[in-house]
């Protein structure tokens, strides 16, 4: 058996494929597909079957692209409603490919029409039973976690988690524990909550150390799950429905139209006074050192690297529209990748020759002033800033485990639902973990009219590893 794991950092998303006796079988592909295509001619294999575990929120799926370059069939859950030519999975519907069967458990939770799939291989020497050796368990159980219970227009938060821990305790449960685990997300995932940074695991290590698993009834279970749940970015949502028609092929996406400084300028909205006038969204995606060492004023920064897609859709939306500025070509093209990978297709274009070309039409550049941990603390000791002029863009998580004492979290993905309230008169200096995150927060504070935001460098980690005063909140309760 042929069994490959390809995992795509910006998303935290792991695809998957399996072959065997020249076919091939490929679980929740991302949307550019050309890495399954060249996987399966290196191995000599023809992809014949495309399963989706379930209606992603996160992202947009290239199982129609994929069938329509294949001819291979999709298998999606019964419940699915989805308006593409599909096979219907129920409980116990198998596919065999060779040696290897792969059977279908409905394990409704994360989403209604959510289901697992169980890999048996036949030609393995070593066992002849026909047990199972590995599961695909989509969203519905991840390593340290399981998925969230909260996004379906139809069924209740608590009616999910209950049958989520149906789906966990009476199918996943009773596969034996040598069974290896193989998700559909890692650690960095806004479907759950708590996962860990491991990309494959077991049953039996699942059972005993995933908090989820050890919750010992099914009213606590579905207690826990629905309480101080992450938010959940809008367009979720509506990825799901892209996901249940079917997304167009990359193909398809119309040329990137490049525009002069005095265009993007233009949709800026800039008045005689050269004052910016928020028309238009223009993503920077340089790295944020560059961001703050220079940018066209009312740009929003979020950086290439990182998780760069799903803090895309988050803080922006599919139907943004963004101008993208970088430093080549081949940054725009990836930018727009990544962009189409949450269903962020429709842009306005780029700022041809990047900032280079805004400083020679002679139009103004803003920094954004960055600070140092250390430099931060004093100013916190001498009184010259107040906790209130901190702002930890963490998640809630994060900010309990250990943050600066007295200052305020309002957790990035909020930022969309309002800013924080920060006194315009005085500085406000933003940290996050590491400076990804306070890097964007910046940038929408600025964008929003502050004009004296400074970024913490290094975030709370630098802060930490200087050994400056901290507090947990388990602490600062007791």
């Amino acid at each position: 058996m042929y069994f490959e794991q390809f995992y795509l950092t910006c998303l935290a998303h792991a695809s998957y494929m399996i072959g065997s006796e020249g076919e091939a079988a490929v679980v929740d592909p991302q949307r550019d597909v050309d890495i399954y295509l060249k996987a399966a001619e290196e191995q000599k294999l023809k992809i014949r079957h495309i399963f989706e575990t379930h209606l992603h929120a996160d992202f947009v799926s290239g199982h129609k692209e994929l069938a329509a370059r294949t001819g291979a069939k999709i298998y999606i859950g019964a419940k699915a409603d989805a308006g593409f030519p599909h096979v219907a999975l129920n409980d116990g519907f198998e596919v065999r490919m060779g040696a290897v069967r792969i059977r279908a458990l409905e394990t409704p939770g994360h989403t209604a029409e959510s289901v697992c799939l169980v890999v048996i291989d036949e030609s393995d020497e070593s066992d002849k039973t026909g047990q199972p050796c590995a599961v695909m368990t989509g969203d519905t159980l991840f390593i340290g976690d399981v998925g969230r219970p909260d996004l379906s227009r139809t069924y209740t938060p608590r009616e999910l988690a209950g049958l989520l821990y149906d789906s966990l305790h009476e199918k996943l449960l009773a596969l034996p524990d040598a069974v290896k685990v193989y998700p559909a997300h890692g650690a960095g995932s806004l479907c759950g909550r708590a996962m860990r940074a491991e990309r494959s695991s077991t049953i039996g290590t699942e059972r005993l150390t995933n908090y989820a698993l050890q919750i010992p009834s099914r009213e606590e279970f579905m207690a826990q799950l629905t309480t101080n749940l992450p938010t959940r970015p809008e367009y979720f949502l509506e990825d799901a429905e892209i996901n249940r028609s079917g997304a167009t092929s990359l193909t398809e996406l119309p040329l990137l139209p490049a525009l002069s400084p005095m265009e993007v300028g233009a949709l800026l909205g800039r008045d005689g006074s050269g004052k910016v006038k928020i028309n238009s969204n223009v993503l920077d995606v340089r790295p944020g050192e560059e961001f703050a060492a220079g940018h066209v004023p009312g740009s929003i920064s979020i950086a290439l690297s990182g998780q760069f897609a799903s803090w895309a859709g988050g803080i922006l939306g599919i139907h943004s529209k963004p101008v993208l500025i970088g430093d080549s070509e081949a940054q725009i093209e990836e930018a727009r990748l990544r962009l189409a990978r949450v269903g962020i297709e429709e842009l306005r274009g780029y700022l041809a020759g990047g900032l280079t070309a805004w400083r020679k039409a002679g139009l103004p550049v803003t920094m954004t002033p960055q600070i140092s941990p250390a430099e931060l603390n004093q100013k916190l000791r001498d009184g010259n800033w107040r906790a209130a002029d901190v702002v930890d863009v963490r998640r809630e998580g994060e900010w309990q485990a250990g943050h600066i004492g007295d200052v305020q979290c309002r957790e990035l993905d909020t930022f969309p639902q309002g800013l924080p309230a920060v006194d315009l008169e005085r500085p406000v200096a933003v940290h996050c973990k590491s400076g990804y995150r306070s890097m964007i927060a910046c940038s929408l504070l600025e964008r929003a009219g502050h004009r004296n935001v400074v970024n913490v460098v290094g975030g709370f980690d630098a802060w930490h590893a200087a050994g400056l005063p901290e507090v947990a909140e388990q602490l600062a309760r007791a």
